[in-house]
């Protein structure tokens, strides 16, 4: 039996003999590799591909919605808790971006891709998104609690190699040998990953319902009928958009609402759902008792447990910080003497490598010692080093305007980026763990989905206001501002539910 699957807990170790540390399973690294690597396709490689055959930079600008699946994700993740297992559902999708990848290969040779690959892109978006909504459930179905903590470290250093090899290598071999055979290697990668994962992942769980159930269920009237309005919608808003006075004032408000985003309006609108299903909760929980449907008690079942509003306070502020630090990191580093070929070797490689090692120890940490002995310092090791920057700030705000008066020290600067960088690791462990322990055992895939959306509410707002409070505070300020944001969400902690070891959650129902 391969290493980390849960199963019954063998009798506990003597006090004389700690257990030893284990390695994660391979199939850790190689699906998580399999979950970067798409997304790098979509997300990095399109921006280049579009760029490098001409296109507007308004163009390249809209490849922006590619990002759209993975926060709409949450709407179509209950069927992979439904139908068949998560590992065939891995299984497929992997199938599938392997043919689409071949079929950009093809598109790619053509002589004007660029109609063809938006829309193989956005096919791939789709199929990469609902990857994603596979693995994080098999990576649940397949661990305890235990060891879900433990790798969460190994789960960021393979995703973060995976857009290395696809942002990177990829890029490069298009550089080299031309876009259909750079698409040609991707495919092969991702057909590789589904034979090792057809033939040594492992299975772990028992399917619901059979696959073939799933188009019937598509197919019945209650459901065409949901997308015939669902149509019909977003035509009367189409048209509502296109009457004057609606037009003037959207042509008005367009500065601002661009700032927010389609993918940022979708996780507002989410959030905004949530909370209305939640002030209704008592009532849908009768109606459902009636009911059969596994796509309404998804989401209905979320919300049904123990101080609810207070982990959804806690999904949306832990990270507000954090979000609003990272929109205006390179700006102030850029206005210090810091230029993008320095950035990219402190950010890009010295901060991402301090971020995975950070990640890999508070997983260690959390899983060895449990989530409620070590949130308070793994938290306070990611929000301090909020105030590094501030320092920074003060120490070189001088050169702020006049590049004339020399640079900020390398080192310095450096140095307060690793160890912001190996403080944010931490503090995603514990943000990912915990959220883990927040998906029920029946619809692990859907609340996984379901909470990894409503955590993009901090970054979609402070996109918007990052930026004006920089200009308003100035860089000191505004830094230290970033380190008051964090207070709200660590006062929450006094009252998460889910930090201790719950008994009775560590096998498979």
């Amino acid at each position: 039996m391969a290493p980390g699957f849960r199963r019954q807990p063998a009798a506990p170790m003597s006090a004389a003999s700690p257990p030893r540390e284990k390695a994660p399973p391979f199939w850790v690294l190689s699906t998580y590799f399999a979950e970067g690597f798409p997304y790098s396709l979509v997300r990095q490689i399109s921006t280049v591909f579009f760029r490098d055959h001409g296109a507007s930079l308004e163009a390249v600008g809209m490849t922006s919605l590619y990002g759209l699946p993975w926060v709409l994700k949450f709407l179509w993740a209950p069927l992979a808790d439904a139908f068949a297992t998560k590992r065939r559902w891995l299984l497929g999708a992997e199938s599938a971006l392997a043919a689409a990848a071949l079929a950009l290969a093809a598109g790619s040779a053509l002589a004007n891709p660029l109609a063809v690959a938006s829309v193989l892109f956005l096919i791939t978006a789709f199929l990469s998104a609902s990857h994603d909504i596979a693995i994080d459930g098999y990576y649940l179905e397949a661990l305890d609690r235990k060891d879900q903590a433990r790798y969460v470290g190994y789960q960021a250093m393979a995703y973060r190699l995976a857009l290395i090899a696809g942002g990177g290598g990829i890029v490069w071999f298009s550089g080299a040998a031309g876009w259909s055979p750079a698409f040609l290697l991707s495919a092969a990668v991702l057909a590789g990953l589904m034979v090792y994962h057809l033939l040594f992942l492992p299975k772990v769980e028992e399917p619901r319902r059979p696959i073939s159930d799933l188009a019937r269920w598509a197919a019945s009237p209650k459901r065409l009928l949901w997308v015939a309005g669902a149509a019909l919608l977003l035509l009367a808003l189409r048209g509502l958009w296109l009457l004057a006075p609606v037009a003037a004032a959207g042509r008005a408000l367009q500065p601002y609402l661009a700032k927010v985003g389609a993918p940022g309006w979708i996780t507002l609108g989410l959030l905004s759902a949530l909370l209305l299903l939640l002030a209704n909760l008592p009532r849908l929980r009768r109606r459902l008792a009636a009911s059969d449907s596994f796509y309404a008690r998804a989401f209905i079942d979320y919300l049904d447990q123990p101080r609810i509003g207070v982990i959804l306070a806690f999904l949306v502020l832990y990270r507000s910080g954090e979000a609003f630090l990272l929109a205006m990191v390179y700006p102030m580093l850029k206005d210090i003497g810091i230029d993008r070929a320095q950035y990219g070797l402190i950010y890009g490689t010295l901060g991402i490598g301090a971020s995975i090692a950070g990640g890999i120890l508070g997983g260690h940490l959390i899983g060895r010692f449990g989530l409620r002995r070590v949130i308070w310092p793994l938290v306070l090791a990611q929000n301090l080093p909020n105030l590094f920057y501030m320092v920074l700030a003060l120490i070189y705000g001088g050169l702020i305007g006049h590049p004339g008066r020399g640079t900020a020290n390398l080192t310095v600067v450096a140095l307060f980026v690793i160890l912001e960088a190996f403080g944010a690791g931490n503090g995603t462990a514990v943000f990912l763990v915990f959220i883990m322990r927040t998906c029920k055992p029946a619809y692990r895939a859907a609340h996984m989905s379901l909470a990894t959306s409503v955590m993009n509410v901090a970054s979609t707002l402070s996109g918007v206001l990052s930026g004006f409070l920089a200009h308003w505070l100035g860089y000191a300020a505004f830094f230290g501002f970033t380190f008051i944001a964090t207070i709200p969400g660590m006062a929450l902690i006094f009252f998460l539910p889910h930090l201790d070891e719950e008994k009775g959650l560590t096998t498979a129902p």
